[in-house]
Order: C-alpha cells, then structure tokens, then sequence
C-alpha cells in the first residue's frame, strides 16, 4: 500500500498515479481504477506514452549531454581545489534498463490501452444506481469502494488463499484524491470531523485484502487539506510506504537560487518494513524533482556552487539557513526540530 500526499495543486501526484497505471499496462497486469473526482476512462486516456528500447537510450543519451553541458559551464564557477574531486551522479548518465521509461508530452496509443484488462469504479455512478449505505459506521463510497475490490479479487482470480487454476496475475489498484470531500469525508472540512475513524477504517479492511491477494495499490491523498494530524499518523501507520510531493508553485521556493534547477521536493516518510522489526533508512535523504521536456526524474538535491554577485547578503544567509536544514536530513526529526525539508 502506497500513499502519495498531494501537492497543492495536485500536478505532479496525479503524473506519478498515470505512471503507476501505465506501468501496469505495459506489463499486462489487471488495473482497478478508483476516483470521485475524474472518470476513470479519462484517467487511462491520459495515460504516458511508453518510450521504446532504442528511444529511450537516445532519450537518456540526451540527458546525459545535456547534464555534461551543465558540468562544463559549472565548472568555470568551481574553485580550482574543488575540480579534481570526485562527483556524485544526480541522474542516470548511462542508459540502464530498469522498468519503463516514460514520454509525458505523448499519450499512450489506443490500441495499447485496449490491450490492458482494467475496471473502473466512479463513485458518482455507483451512489446513483442504489441508494446510500452505511456499513460499520464506514462512509457510504467507502464501503461501496471496498465492496467492488473484494468482489473483483475473489471474481478474477486474485485471491491468493485460494488455488488458482488459470495463470497468476497481479492486480494495480489506483485510487485517486482518497479523503477528500468528493468521497463524502469530512477531515478535510474540519479540525473534529464527525466521521473522523471512517478512513481509517477502510485503510484497515483495504489492506487485509492486500495482504491475501495479489494486488498492490497507490493511493493520493490531499494531505495539505486535512487539519487533524492525528488522523495523519493513523494514515501512515495503516500504509507500507508514504511519500509526499512538495511543489514550488506559488511558493517563496520558486524565486530561490537554491532550487532554480527543480520544480519541487520529495519527502519520504516511510519505506515498507514487510517481516522486519525497524524501518529501512535510505542513505539519500535530500530529494527533489524537476519536470524535463519529456521525462519526470527524481533527483538528490544538490547545493550550487556559488551563487551570483547580484544576491543580497541577506538572501545568501538564508540560503545558508536553507542548506543547513537540508543537511540535517531524516535525523534531525527525532530530535525534534521544525520546519524541515525532509
């Protein structure tokens, strides 16, 4: 179970949420596709296109030029000391295959959709077909949303408690802008909602189904909206991965020299810590992302190397207030500390 907080304006989650169906699609797995907020017919139809083998290395080869083209320019700003030390790698330079790569300025042609075996649940259309119901005090598109993933688990032969006869497949399950008003939930309306367990609630049956099938399953969730955080401590604890997305649109971020090379900041909360007693710590703490002409990369976030003349003493010291939280990275949080990037 993988949750991702939304940014503000929900750009860069939803691209993460298409890359996850699309991936699906090129693997020929099963996809279940869940949204109050768009169809999910037009979802698929959004979907990126895959880069092919050969395209895909002159892609990256692109990248990489375009990378060793920073360097050189950088490189007039390093001091001479500093030249002869070795670099570390922010994007793949070399072309490694490692799933699929992704063309976001095209989409995925039709005859490759229709190719994939997929269900869609839009709860606009399931609440006016039958009346509202209420199950164990859980939202009505909730329970309605849980009912339609067990039935398509135990109908299509997911189940994995059960003997297959058919060949093994996996199931993707996307659900898209989970918690918000759309869905009938009120925790991001208000500080006590009244229905304040109905998420946590359908977290806890969602992912005991996971658990005894073979399905994994990407949740994005308005994480700015909701003003309780207790009831984002329960979200974490009931999910196997939390990552968020930072934007810097509208933000004082994105004027700042320090981040004029990326469009945004990746949190990672948690990481999956399936038959083990403590969580992994990935050695990279600082992350950011940027949005290229075609590809979507995540990145460490790498400090510049000088900054310009024109800069004021009193933006330098806050850049170097910036640089000193980003260093401090995921262990700084035990201490107790506010207002980090990570």
């Amino acid at each position: 179970l993988v949750f991702t907080e939304e940014d503000k304006y929900d750009l860069y989650s939803n691209l993460l949420f298409k890359y996850f169906l699309a991936e699906g699609v090129v693997c020929g797995h099963d996809l279940f596709v869940a949204s109050a907020k768009e169809h999910p017919d037009n979802i698929l139809k959004e979907l990126p296109a895959p880069l092919l083998d050969d395209t895909c290395g002159k892609e990256l080869g692109d990248e990489a030029a375009a990378v060793k083209s920073e360097d050189f320019q950088d490189s007039m700003k390093i001091a001479w000391r500093y030249q002869n030390l070795p670099k570390m790698e922010a994007s793949p330079t070399t072309y490694t295959k490692f799933g699929h790569y992704y063309d976001v300025s095209k989409k995925m042609s039709p005859q490759l959709c229709q190719s994939a075996k997929w269900h869609s649940f839009y709860l606009h259309d399931e609440l006016s077909f039958e009346p509202k119901m209420k199950t164990c005090n859980m939202n009505s598109g909730y329970a309605r949303l849980l009912q339609s993933i067990q039935r398509i688990i135990s109908q299509e032969g997911f189940d994995g408690s059960d003997p297959q006869k058919k060949q093994r497949n996996v199931l993707r399950i996307g659900i898209q802008s989970l918690g918000s008003i759309l869905w009938g939930d009120d925790v991001c309306c208000s500080d006590t909602p009244e229905d304040a367990h109905s998420l946590t609630k359908f977290l806890y049956v969602l992912r005991g189904l996971l658990r005894k099938s073979l399905s994994a399953c990407i949740i994005t969730l308005p994480a700015h909206l909701i003003q309780n955080k207790a009831i984002m401590e329960r979200v974490t604890n009931l999910s196997d991965m939390v990552v968020g997305l930072e934007s810097f649109i509208g933000s004082e971020r994105e004027t700042n020299p320090l981040y004029k090379d990326y469009h945004g900041l990746v949190h990672v909360h948690q990481i999956p810590r399936l038959n083990s007693l403590i969580c992994d710590v990935s050695d990279t703490k600082d992350l950011a992302f940027r949005l290229k002409r075609k590809l979507f990369t995540i990145e460490r976030l790498h400090l510049p190397p000088d900054l310009s003349d024109t800069v004021s003493r009193a933006s330098k010291q806050d850049l170097a207030g910036s640089a000193k939280l980003l260093s401090s990275g995921c262990g700084a949080m035990a201490i107790g500390k506010k207002h980090l990037d990570f």
